[in-house]
Order: C-alpha cells, then structure tokens, then sequence
C-alpha cells in the first residue's frame, strides 16, 4: 500500500539549517530558483517538497523578515515558465483545479483562525496558473521526530501539556464547523519554545486524492477513524473524527505504535485498551479517556472538545485566559466613501429587459429584512460561552454578554464549512466563463458538472458579505436536477445576472446533493427572485447550533425513506471590477 509522502506539510524546519544564501542553487528540478521574486517576496530557498506543494524559505522586503511560502504544484503539473504553472496532461485538469481550489480554500480558513497552536496564513493569492500562501517561518522537529530522540516515553503531565493547546485549537475550528482530519505524529511542529502547532489540512491532496487516488493514499492510515474512508449510516464525520486521531497521536507516544487501522478493527477488533496495557504507569482516567476517544464507532466516542477535556479531568479555569476565538472579517465601507454612493444608489432587484441587476450594498437591507411573519420568532444571537467540565456534567455555565463574547458571524466563513463538510468522493467542478466581470456590463455565468446525480443549490455572498443568499434555485426557476456527468450552465434566461457592484469579490458554492435538501432551519427566507438567510437570524441560529454538519448545507428532505444525507460541493469566486 501507499502513503501520502511525509514531506507534505506546511513548514519543515530544523534548527541548525544554515542560513540560505540569496542566488543560491539548491538543484530541485520543479522549485523556483533562490532569486526569484514573487510580489514582495524574495525566494531564498527549498523548505520542503511533497506530492502537492513546495514551501519556500523566503524573504519579506515590505516588513524585513523571513517567512514561509507554500505554492500549490502537484507532481502532474509542470512550468511553462520560470514560474508559470500549468497540468501536464488534459486527464488531470479537473484533477489539477479541484486541488487549486481547496488549496485556496484551506488558505481562506486559515487565514480566519487566530490560535497559537494553529498555522497563521499572512496572506494568499492566484498567479502563474497556481496559488500561494505565505506564513511564519516556523523552527522545530515534528512530533514524530521529537518522540523518536526521547530514551522513553513521555510521562502524563507531558502528554497533558501537548493535549491542552491541541484541544483549544481543535475547538477553535470545530465552532465555526470545520475539522482537521488529517492529524498525526507528523503533521504536529514542535516549536522552539515548546508549543505545538497542528500544521495544515491537506486540502489538496484530499480534493485530488478522492478524484484518481485510493483512499489508502489520502488518508494517514492509522489515524483515520472508520468513518474516513467511506459514507456509512450513522457515521458521518464531526469532532470525534479528529479526536479520535489525537488519540492515535498519544497512542503512539505512549506505546511507539498507532493504532490498528480501522478497517481492521471492523469486524475482529484487535485493539487492546490501554488501560490494560499500561495500568500503573499513567492514570486509569487518563488512559481511560484515550481508550474513549479511540472507540471504533463514532457515538461511543466523546462527541466534543469539552467531552474531552471533561474526561481529562482538565482544569478548564486555567484554559480560559488562553483561549483564542477565530478572527472573523467584518465587512466595512471604504474609509474614503459615503455609506452610499448617490450615483449608484438603486434598488435591491431591478429588471432590465429581463436581466437581474445585483448590487451588493443596495441588496444589504432587502436580504436582511425579516418576513413580517418571523420577526417575532426570530432568536436573538446567542452569545459564544466557551464549554466546560462543569457544563458537561450539567452545571449552567456563567452568563456572558453577547457584545463581549459573541463571535461575528461571517457568511463566507458559512460557505467554507459548507464546503469543508461535502463527501470527498462526490466531485462537483464549476467552469466559470469570466473570473473579472466589469459592473454594469458583464454578466454572471458558470457550469456545473457532477459525478453522481442530484440536486443543485447555488448560495452566493456578494461583494460586501452584507448579502447572504440562494442563488438556484430561486423563485423564477425551481429545475435543479443534474444528471452524472451533465453540464448545468447558469445562471438560465429567466434569471440572467448582470454584475451591479459595488467592485469586490461574490463568493459562492454550489452544492449537489444525493436528496433535496431543506434550508429552513438555517432561517432562508422565501424571496423574489432570491431565497435569503438574513444575517441577523443567521447569526443567532449558527450561535446555537450544535449539530455535526454544517449548518447552511441544510438537511436532505425526502418523502420516502431512505433519504442520502451526503453532499459534494465545490466553491468558487467572481470578482467585480469598475471602468
């Protein structure tokens, strides 16, 4: 069997490294040359090069100093240039830009989070025919090179240590719906300073992988729960998937070996707890609680950062002064602009000879209005408390003020967890037929392939993320059936849309869902043309929300049983520019 090459991670770094030298050589056959400039970039040279990507060494001339650089090149592509990219063979193409894309979306996520155990993304960006990501430098071994210098085990206590910022990090992405599933010994930095740091998704390698790979390529064999490798009744993915694989981490800290793999454990498990194993050397609740969190079904497992740390027994009163929410962009107007341009001031939907102008902040107030007959009913936003050993056990946790602890809400962040929850073995690809379109000229146009049947939604968040909406299907044109392998072009002449600003980018993802799918629980409102979730209710509603796929993917609505609950998806973005 093959395995995803180790050197695919975010930054590989060992202290020691001599310096690298500007113009140097370093003779890797598909990596820029030391000397190449990227915007305010300075290539110095090779960090690291896996199957997906190459991370750079590379010098920041804005701010004076060194930081790394991630470009998306999978082993199929090759340079036509210096640095221009492009996929060797037509066969890969699809292959090549659905690996593109979630390297772009894994950059967007990132760049939301703020924790210290997280990777910081500085910024990312499309040219050359790929894309690029620049982050901190980071210096130290991976977890697994640290555990293999040790003479012996880690004790408790230093186990504890490395769970502790591990579990906030993990809590930090799971609020906003997104999960890791890609943790193992090698993809955690040991910085300098102790800290561990849980390095990247692997967004590329999963999105390429699932389309021309076997899954026993795409998945870190002995980390990944069961529900990994395949759809199942009553075992989708959610917190317990990462949290089993953390498990695996200190398993293999502790006893040198992961896990079995799981697909072994389906049938005759040949797991042996290690509460047996190593009863006297570590707590029974702490061996308890990995045991747990290493069940073989996802339910016996526990459901929740919380659960666990409630089964660690840790002191959560220590955490809360370290605990870091994600930074979520607000959108604002430019500084140099009034709250409205009078020039440009018009309605929310206008038809012009049977075109439909969209303006971001003209559509602010008609997308978050409030049918007169939900106002009423509408929740208040709920406020963000972080959870507790006491909650678990039943004790209500201390009241917040919703204007100091409630995170933003960010219907872009929305989209991504959308994303982030699709089956990765059903492909949805989007052609876009212009990525700049000129306001009050162009229009809007995409076509959708898929590679199972089922039925399509279109949400889009416009220029200014004050307009949060379904695009298809809407009130003028409810057909949204796609057969395997069709191509749905869009949007259809009784919506056809012309770009109306203001300039900025519409974010979108398009879903194809084995079922339909009802939104109704994710507040979208009835609109003409266009459903909407008003961001206020949206707000409130992903506050309270608790359950285990994304909120805004709704769930699948079927007359009959049985009803297929999964989804693929894929997103893209159009941006709007003036003359």
């Amino acid at each position: 069997m093959s395995h995803p090459p180790e050197d695919d991670r975010t930054v590989l770094s060992t202290a020691g490294m001599p310096a690298p030298q500007t113009g140097h050589t370093h003779g890797r056959a598909h990596a820029l040359p030391a000397g190449t400039r990227l915007g305010e970039f300075d290539i110095a040279d090779v960090l690291g090069e896996g199957g997906f990507g190459i991370v750079y060494l590379a010098y920041d001339s804005s701010l004076e100093r060194q930081v790394a650089l991630k470009e998306y090149m999978p082993s199929f592509a090759a340079r036509t240039t210096e640095a221009h990219v492009s996929v060797k063979s037509v066969q890969n193409a699809d292959s090549f830009e659905a690996g593109l894309r979630s390297f772009i979306n894994e950059a967007r996520m990132l760049a939301q989070f703020d924790h210290p155990s997280l990777v910081k993304v500085y910024r990312f960006w499309e040219a050359n025919g790929t894309a690029y990501m620049v982050m901190p430098y980071y210096r130290g071994p991976t977890l697994k090179q640290a555990l293999k210098e040790r003479t012996a085990a880690p004790d408790e206590a230093w186990l504890k240590a490395l769970l502790a910022p591990l579990l906030e990090a993990l809590d930090v992405i799971h609020q906003h719906h997104c999960y890791h599933r890609d943790i193992a010994p090698d993809n955690i930095l040991m910085l300098d300073e102790g800290r561990p740091l849980l390095l990247d998704f692997g967004a590329a390698r999963r999105a390429i992988g699932g389309m021309n790979q076997a899954f026993t390529v795409i998945l870190k064999q002995n980390y990944a729960p069961i529900e990994q490798y395949a759809e199942m009744p009553g075992m989708s993915q959610g917190a317990w998937t990462d949290l089993y694989a953390l498990a695996s981490v200190v398993h293999f800290a502790i006893d040198g070996q992961a896990p079995p793999t799981a697909v072994t454990r389906m049938l005759s498990d040949p797991y042996v707890p290690l509460a047996t194993r190593y009863a006297g050397r570590y707590s029974q609740g702490f061996l308890e609680a990995i045991d747990r969190a290493l069940a073989f079904r996802p339910e016996n497992r526990p459901q929740s950062v919380a659960d666990m740390r409630a089964l660690l027994d840790f002191d959560q009163a220590a955490h809360e002064g370290t605990r870091h929410r994600p930074a979520a962009p607000v959108a604002t107007p430019a500084p140099d602009a009034p709250a409205v341009a009078p020039a440009r001031r018009r309605g929310p939907l206008v038809a012009a000879s049977g075109v439909l102008l969209l303006g971001a902040a003209g559509l602010f107030a008609y997308l978050n209005r409030e049918p007169p007959q939900r106002a009423a009913a509408a929740p208040p936003a709920a406020p963000v408390v972080a959870s507790s050993a006491a909650e678990t056990a039943g004790t209500p946790p201390p009241a917040a003020s919703t204007a100091s602890a409630a995170a933003p809400f960010d219907p872009v962040a929305a989209l991504d967890a959308v994303l982030a929850g699709a089956s990765q073995e059903r492909k949805v690809t989007v052609e876009v037929a212009k990525k700049r379109v000129q306001i009050d000229r162009d229009r809007l146009g995409f076509s959708i392939r898929a590679s199972h049947p089922g039925y399509v939604y279109v949400q889009m968040v416009d220029t200014a993320r004050g307009g949060f909406y379904q695009l298809f299907p809407n009130g003028r044109d409810n057909k949204n059936r796609i057969a395997a392998g069709e191509v749905l072009t869009l949007p259809r002449r009784p919506w056809l849309v012309e770009a109306a600003g203001p300039p900025g980018t519409d974010h979108f993802v398009v879903i194809v869902s084995d079922s339909p799918r009802d939104f109704s629980a994710a507040g979208l409102a009835p609109g003409e043309p266009f459903p909407a979730f008003a961001l206020a209710r949206a707000a409130g509603l992903q506050g309270a929300y608790t359950g285990a796929t994304p909120l805004f993917a709704g769930v699948p609505a079927c007359t009959a049983a049985p009803c297929p609950a999964a989804y693929g998806a894929s997103a893209f973005a159009i941006e709007e520019f003036s003359k």
